[in-house]
This record gives structure tokens, C-alpha cells and sequence, in this order.
């Protein structure tokens, strides 16, 4: 194990498109959402901790989240759980963590990774992130994971390169919006082009210096913390003054900016896990294509439906097509897989009642 590298789990989202199972209180990242025995957390700590020191891995969430941390993650001391006293979005959180990763390593190189991304090919994961250590080791690189895309997927943002460069590790053009579907499908036919996973490796020398070049004020608030940090002080200076920062994504704050972008195209099957219907491709499924998570069910005429229980039930379906359907505590959707994006709506309904 390499002691100058390091680990920032993001586990700070809602997941609200995973409602009901995914809850404020209790988001995705902390459930089991594919029935493997594992929860989205604990896979993602254990992939990174196969190249980094378990010491070294750190959490960055909401305040809230704390116990649940701690609890699916007892191999962590408290001092690694990084907290959120307000919604900031990913850059002023990247910040916070390099500074205090610089502060304990100057050489320290990092890795930013979400932790509710389903990455089969472990082996293949730590392999392609070996070659950005190394890459970052001796370029002043700012680096992200491409992902090749299988779809004109619409949901993602997308990293576009050089069509000529011939590199494994290739500059980045630009970054390009969530697009339209025709757009996304063009995307596809020029070949230069790959999905943002949201995996970003970089030094944290490369990384505070971009701050200060391109968020010289975001820089300015969180450098009064340097005496601060690792120190019994840092929780009253992160809580006085993390509110603060402006509500920026990395992307938007740094990587679109800067010119010292790179992206490795990734060679390991991944999902971001980001709806219901991304999440019945990966489970297993019946003749009919039906997915089902922790229920027992008798399906007859129905086919391309996802259903999971968390009650001691048994589910009949009879003429479903194409839905949803999640038994939850007090909660149970059917629900079109077409209208999947709704869901975050229909959660806002569902608290009103």
C-alpha cells in the first residue's frame, strides 16, 4: 500500500429517485440495492481499499449521516468522516478534503470518488486507477475516469477528446452538457466522446492550485482554515465557516476552466445506479426480463418489471409490463419504468400527505 495515496467517498446525496426505499433520513448509498449483502457504501469503501491504506480513506457527508457511516463502516475512525454542516454541491467538499490531505501529505495524490457507483471489474477498477496515480505523479494533471458509452444516454454529462490523440491517456477537449437524444446519439457516431462518471484523481498540489487560480475566493475562505485542520479546532472553523462557499459542482468551479484536464477511458463495466431502470439492467432477471430484489413473488403475464419488498409478503403480479413496483414500510409504487424520472416529483407529493 502506497501511503501517499489517498480516498474522498462521497456519500453525501439523497438519492431521491430511489424513492421510497431511498429516503433523506436514509439515502441510497446506505442500502443494499442490488441484494448482494453488501450496501453501496461498503462495496465502494472496499473496492478503493485494495490500493488505499483503509487509513486514508476518507468520508465526506452531511452531518446527518454520521451514525450511518460509522455503523456500515466500523473499520473507520470519526476523525475520517468528513461532515457537511450545509448542502454545498462537490467543489467547496474536494476542497475542504484536499486542503486537510495536503496539510497531513504534501505529496499526497487522491482520488474523488461517488459512493453509490456499481463497478463489477474490481480488478480492472484498481488497474485503470494505478495508471492515473502514476500519470499524476509526475504531470500536473487534473484527471477524471472517462466512461464509454454503450447509449445516447441523455442523463449524463459527456468529456470529449481529441479524435487524433492516440494516447491511453488523452487531453480533454471540453465537457459538454447533458444533451438531447440527438445530440447524444452523434455523440456516440464520432467516437471522441465519454460519459462523466464522476471519478476524478489528481495530487493535491494540482488540485488546490486550480482552486486558487479559478475559485481565488472559495480558496481564500477555506486556506484561513490551515491552522485548523487535523487539529481539535477544525470541526468550530468548518462549521463557522463551511456555509459559506458558493453552491458549485467541481465541474463547473474547475474542470471546465482549467487546461490541464485528462481522461482515461475507462476499461471496467460501471453504473452510476442512478434510477430504477438502471438498476433492473444489473440485477439478475427471469425468461420475462422481470428483476426482483428481496421478494417473493408469482408473476404471471408480466415481464420487464423490477420489484423489490422489504415485507414478509408475497407478491402477485398478473398483466404488468414495463413497471416498477416497491413495497416499502408504510409506502407501495407502481409506477411506469417510462416515467421514472417523475419520481423525484412524486416524493415531494408523498410528503405532503
Amino acid at each position: 500500500m502506497n501511503k501517499n495515496y489517498y480516498a474522498i467517498l462521497m456519500a453525501g446525496g439523497v438519492g431521491s429517485r430511489f424513492w421510497p426505499v431511498s429516503t433523506t433520513e436514509f439515502p441510497k448509498q446506505f442500502h443494499d440495492m442490488l441484494g448482494s449483502g453488501d450496501t453501496l457504501i461498503q462495496k465502494t469503501f472496499s473496492r478503493l481499499a485494495k490500493l488505499i491504506p483503509i487509513e486514508n480513506i476518507l468520508i465526506l457527508t452531511n452531518e446527518r449521516y454520521n451514525d450511518l457511516v460509522l455503523e456500515q463502516l466500523p473499520m473507520v475512525k470519526q476523525e475520517q468522516v468528513l461532515l457537511e454542516p450545509a448542502m454545498r454541491n462537490t467543489a467547496p467538499c474536494i476542497l475542504y478534503a484536499s486542503l486537510k490531505i495536503q496539510k497531513q501529505n504534501p505529496d499526497a495524490l487522491m482520488v474523488v470518488a461517488p459512493s453509490d457507483h456499481w463497478i463489477e471489474d474490481e480488478d480492472e477498477f484498481v488497474s485503470n486507477l494505478q495508471q492515473c496515480f502514476d500519470f499524476c505523479q509526475k504531470e500536473d494533471a487534473l484527471m477524471t475516469l472517462g466512461i464509454k458509452p454503450t447509449f445516447p444516454n441523455t442523463g449524463f454529462g459527456y468529456i470529449e477528446y481529441d479524435k487524433l490523440d492516440i494516447n491511453p491517456i488523452k487531453k480533454v477537449n471540453q465537457f459538454r452538457e447533458k444533451p438531447n437524444y440527438e445530440t447524444a446519439k452523434s455523440f456516440l457516431e464520432q467516437g471522441n466522446f465519454l460519459w462523466n462518471g464522476g471519478i476524478f484523481i489528481w495530487s493535491t498540489k494540482s488540485i488546490t492550485s486550480a482552486f486558487e487560480k479559478f475559485q481565488p475566493q472559495m480558496s481564500a475562505l477555506f486556506s484561513q482554515g490551515n491552522e485548523s485542520y487535523n487539529t481539535i479546532t477544525e470541526k468550530d472553523f468548518i462549521s463557522k465557516n463551511y456555509a459559506n462557499a458558493e453552491n458549485i459542482s467541481i465541474d463547473y468551479a474547475i474542470l471546465e476552466n482549467a487546461k490541464n484536464v485528462y481522461v482515461l477511458p475507462a476499461t471496467f463495466d460501471w453504473n452510476d445506479l442512478g434510477t430504477w431502470g438502471q438498476l433492473h439492467e444489473k440485477i439478475d432477471k427471469d425468461e420475462n426480463n422481470n428483476g426482483v430484489i428481496n421478494a417473493k413473488v408469482i408473476l404471471e403475464n408480466a415481464s420487464n418489471n423490477i420489484i423489490r419488498s422489504d415485507a414478509n409478503k408475497i407478491i402477485v403480479v398478473d398483466g404488468l409490463h414495463d413497471y416498477i413496483i416497491v413495497d416499502k414500510e408504510g409506502i407501495l409504487m407502481i409506477y411506469p419504468k417510462s416515467k421514472e424520472q417523475d419520481i423525484k416529483r412524486i416524493t415531494g407529493l408523498a410528503n405532503e400527505l
